[in-house]
């Protein structure tokens, strides 16, 4: 796997200050990215035990809440064994600090046993991830105004809680908590 950027110091993929990762390679060319050069599996630099460590070093302060995964793909199938492999890491080091991811696949489709996406790595990564940002970017329901999202379709889950329910749950930015919608919520009006 190839990785576009790491960033350190990032507050705008999740809440508080954050890790995030860029991995590189993505099949759903959505209109209007904001990371189309993330496109290409070989844009960037090879991923390496000493990348890992970077990552692992840089989740290490105090300060920094969580770690967020985006792209590129970090679901695409040829992505998955090594983000899997670092989730792994993360959370056992770290387990106090929240996952994010962001991908282009909808949950309940493309992640599930018999899906686009789905791989033998894609539960274990799924039990890892806190917060999964589902659904391609649209750029024609893109929105300024949304917190930790590109386009109103895309939709904030929180997978702990939607694994406890069985049903899908979730994430609204509350301030120092979070509501929760569920899709009944949202298709009677209730939006983020």
């Amino acid at each position: 796997m190839n990785f576009a950027t790491i960033k350190k110091y990032d507050v705008a993929n999740g809440p508080g200050v954050r890790v995030s990762l860029f991995v590189s390679g993505c099949e759903h060319r959505c209109k209007g990215c904001f990371n189309a050069e993330a496109w290409d599996f070989a844009y960037g630099s090879p991923y390496t035990a000493a990348t890992e460590e970077e990552i692992l070093s840089a989740l290490g302060h105090s300060y920094i809440a969580g770690l967020s995964l985006l792209g590129g793909e970090p679901f695409d199938p040829r992505n998955q064994e090594t983000v899997c492999g670092l989730l792994k890491k993360v959370k056992e080091r770290f387990p106090q600090k929240d996952v994010w991811c962001y991908t282009g696949y909808t949950l309940e489709t493309d992640l599930q046993e018999g899906g686009a996406a789905f791989t033998p790595f894609t539960k274990d990564m799924l039990a890892r991830i806190d917060v999964l940002v589902d659904g391609e970017f649209v750029e024609a329901l893109k929105d300024i105004k949304l917190r930790f999202r590109g386009s109103s379709n895309q939709r904030i889950i929180d997978l702990k809680r939607t694994r406890e329910s069985g049903g899908i749950k979730l994430w609204l930015d509350g301030g120092l908590g979070g509501t929760y919608y569920t899709d009944k919520d949202l298709a009677k009006g209730k939006t983020q």
